[in-house]
């Protein structure tokens, strides 16, 4: 009985799929245990969900060579405003190899973000219609700002220009209108800005009292962080809030879903002293024209 040595089996799997699958294919996946190393080269695995038990049905080795990936990074998160990170569906262009050591595994050449794209506009959508079934999706909106909203709790990273810029805003009106804040600080960026808000939100929630509205404020930073802005649980905690919610949190795209919860959404922290400014210009201006009657 010939046999053979599993090196020479491997061998000749290799060159069946090369023959066999010559061409670049078009995939979706999930990525997972996205990774990458001191050379550039990144290391992935691309996975398959069944949508009704969320259980594996599909996986696979993935890499994507240096000279690709840093080209292909800033690209798909400028795009689409997604960190390249695990948990996202992506469509990738890939060629299919096979090692003998390490066996089959696909090379990343190309992505599209528009399919990305799609799915980050489905999750939200999904986040709004649950929010707008469970009745609180527009509880926030429905809430009075204070005609002299001078007690702001404000939910930002100390470090951040943004913080700064807000605070020099409100302090240089050209009325002298006085305002009183207060920082709970928060991470703006990374994996626990999620955690990081509603903590802050909270300690402001305990001291409710004590304050006229809420301000979120995140000035510049990488667009793709701006995912952590699209959770459920933090849109159910802006949502039904106590106090109106501004957010500023500093991008020119699309309304995150904590954006479409939120009282008001203006795109800087600038605009968001500037709206709370005008607030007091507007009662000032009818106390003057009273003051004018009588």
């Amino acid at each position: 009985m010939d046999a053979l040595s599993l090196y020479d089996l491997n061998a000749l799997m290799r060159h069946h799929i090369e023959c066999g699958m010559p061409d670049e294919y078009w995939v979706q996946a999930e990525l997972s245990d996205v990774r990458t190393n001191s050379t550039g080269h990144c290391y992935l695995e691309f996975i398959q969900k069944d949508p009704h038990s969320n259980s594996l049905v599909a996986k696979a080795r993935g890499i994507i060579w240096s000279n690709i990936f840093h080209l292909l990074k800033p690209y798909f998160e400028e795009s689409t405003g997604q960190a390249f990170v695990s948990g996202i569906k992506v469509l990738v262009q890939v060629t299919v190899t096979f090692h003998e050591l390490y066996g089959y595994s696909l090379t990343v050449q190309d992505i599209d973000p528009t399919y990305t794209l799609g799915d980050i506009a489905r999750r939200r959508k999904e986040i709004l219609d649950q929010l707008a079934s469970e009745g609180v999706l527009t509880l926030n909106k429905e809430l009075e700002i204070p005609q002299l909203p001078q007690r702001i709790a404000i939910i930002s990273s100390p470090t951040a220009a943004g913080y700064g810029d807000f605070c020099h805003q409100l302090q240089h009106n050209p009325r002298g209108f006085f305002f009183r804040t207060e920082l709970f600080p928060a991470l703006m960026q990374g994996d626990r800005v999620e955690e990081s808000i509603l903590s802050a939100l909270d300690q402001i929630l305990v001291r409710q009292d004590d304050f006229d509205v809420v301000v979120i404020i995140r000035g510049g930073g990488a667009t793709s962080d701006l995912s952590s802005f699209d959770t459920y649980l933090l849109a159910a905690s802006c949502a039904q809030f106590p106090l109106p919610v501004i957010t500023g949190i500093g991008h020119e795209r699309d309304d995150t879903v904590l954006d479409s919860v939120a009282h008001t959404r203006v795109k800087t922290p600038t605009a968001a002293a500037e709206f709370l400014i005008s607030c007091l210009d507007m009662t000032a201006d009818r106390l003057e024209i009273l003051a004018g009657r009588l």
